[in-house]
C-alpha cells in the first residue's frame, strides 16, 4: 500500500532537475510466527536527471541516478520476537529491493514529461497559408531559478517553400527581470515579420464600388475628377476596381512605447465596362505605416493594425500616360482604412500559435 508521495524539486545549475521524494508503504503478509505482518516504512529517494534535446530539437530529461535511504522500518511484531539480527537482515533486504522497485518509477515519470515535450515540435497549421513548428536552437540552459530554452522557428508557406528568418540572434540583454511563478516569452520582430510574409498573399484584397460603407464611390467620375488626364479618355460613370497585393514582405518594428508593421503594396486600379473586358489604368506604389496591437487569448498571439499614414505614393506604371498622382493620396488612404486594413485585420484574427510546452496555458499575460 503506497501512501502519496511528498516530492521536492530543485533546478541544478548547467544541468538539470534534482528530485528528493519522501515515499512511504505498508507491506502486509503472513508472518512467520502465524497470523498477520505488516511492515510500515518510509524511504527517501533522490534522483537527478539531464535536461538536454534530441535530434529533432525537442527538451529531452535523462535520469542520471538514483539512490534510496532507509528513514524507518516499523513491524507489528513485538520487539522481543525480532532480534537484531533480523532487524539488520531486513534493512539490508530493503536497500537491495526498493531501488529496483521505485527507480523505475523515476524513468516512467520523466519519459511522461517527454512525451507531452513532443507536441513543442508539432507543425502547426497556420489556417491555409501554411504551417509553423519550433524547436530548440541550443541545448536548454538551466539555472537555480529557471530553464531558458533558446527556440528557432520554421515556417513553410503553403507551397512548402521555408521562409527565410535572420540567423543572427538578437540581443536579449535589456530584458525584464524575470518574475517567480511566471514563464516569460520572448518573440522577436524578425520572427513576427516572418510570420506576416507567410499570410501576406492572403492579405490581398479586390475593392469594388459599395463594397464598405463609408468609401467615396468608385467610378470614373470620381477619377477623373482627381486626375484630369483620366476624365479625357474614359467615360463618366464606369466601376473601378483596385486590386491590392503585397509586393515585399511587411517588417515589423518594435519599440519600448509602440510597435509598428511597415506593408509595401501596389495598387492596380481596373476599369470594368459592362460590355468589355476589364482594363488595367495604372499601378501604384504604396508604402504604409500601421501600429499593431498585440494581445493573447487561447495560447495564440492576436494582432490587430491601424493604419497611421500613407509614407509614400508613386506611380509604377500607367497606361494613360504619365500624370500627378498626388491628389489620389487621401482617397488611397481612405480606401486602405475603410477597406484593406479591416480585410487584413480579419486575416490575422487567426493569431499566431504559441509554442505548447508540456500544455501550459496563458494566464494573467502581461505583454
Amino acid at each position: 500500500d503506497l501512501h502519496p508521495p511528498v516530492i521536492s524539486l530543485a533546478l541544478l545549475p548547467g544541468s538539470g532537475v534534482f528530485m528528493a521524494v519522501l515515499v512511504q508503504m505498508t507491506i502486509t503478509g503472513k508472518s512467520f510466527i502465524g497470523g498477520n505482518m505488516e511492515i510500515a516504512l518510509a524511504a527517501n529517494l533522490t534522483a537527478s536527471s539531464v535536461l538536454g534535446q534530441d535530434g529533432a530539437g525537442t527538451p529531452r530529461f535523462s535520469s542520471r541516478n538514483c539512490h534510496i535511504t532507509l528513514v524507518s522500518v516499523k513491524t507489528n511484531l513485538p520487539s522481543s520476537m525480532l532480534p537484531k539480527v533480523m532487524s539488520k537482515f531486513l534493512d539490508s533486504t530493503l536497500q537491495k529491493v526498493l531501488p529496483g522497485l521505485l527507480c523505475p518509477a523515476v524513468d516512467a515519470v520523466l519519459n511522461l514529461v517527454n512525451a507531452k515535450f513532443t507536441t513543442l515540435t508539432s507543425e502547426i497549421p497556420l489556417g491555409t497559408a501554411g504551417t509553423l513548428q519550433y524547436a530548440l536552437l541550443n541545448p536548454p540552459v538551466t539555472n537555480e531559478t529557471f530553464i531558458e530554452l533558446d527556440l528557432k522557428t520554421i515556417l513553410h508557406q503553403k507551397e512548402g517553400k521555408e521562409a527565410d528568418l535572420p540567423t543572427d540572434q538578437p540581443s536579449l540583454g535589456s530584458l525584464p527581470p524575470k518574475r517567480d511563478a511566471a514563464t516569460q516569452l520572448i518573440l522577436s520582430a524578425n520572427f513576427l515579420s516572418a510570420e506576416l510574409s507567410v499570410l501576406q498573399a492572403s492579405f490581398n484584397l479586390n475593392i469594388s464600388n459599395n463594397m464598405v460603407l463609408g468609401l467615396p464611390p468608385l467610378l470614373t467620375t470620381m477619377l477623373g475628377a482627381l486626375i484630369p488626364e483620366i476624365s479625357r479618355v474614359l467615360p463618366p460613370s464606369q466601376p473601378v476596381v483596385i486590386e491590392m497585393q503585397e509586393a515585399k514582405a511587411p517588417v515589423v518594428t518594435i519599440t519600448r512605447e509602440k510597435s509598428f508593421v511597415q506593408l509595401f503594396s501596389t495598387a492596380e486600379f481596373w476599369v470594368s465596362p459592362s460590355d468589355s473586358a476589364p482594363e488595367s489604368l495604372f499601378v501604384l506604389d504604396v508604402h504604409s505605416n500601421l501600429e499593431a496591437q498585440f494581445a493573447v487569448a487561447e495560447e495564440k498571439l492576436r494582432l490587430s493594425l491601424a493604419l497611421q499614414s500613407v509614407s509614400r505614393m508613386a506611380l509604377a506604371s500607367s497606361s494613360l500616360g504619365m500624370f500627378d498622382e498626388l491628389p489620389l493620396k487621401g482617397v488611397l488612404a481612405d480606401i486602405l482604412h475603410e477597406a484593406y486594413v479591416p480585410s487584413i485585420n480579419r486575416v490575422l484574427r487567426g493569431g499566431i500559435p504559441l509554442p505548447d510546452l508540456l500544455g501550459i496555458t496563458c494566464q494573467r499575460v502581461n505583454i
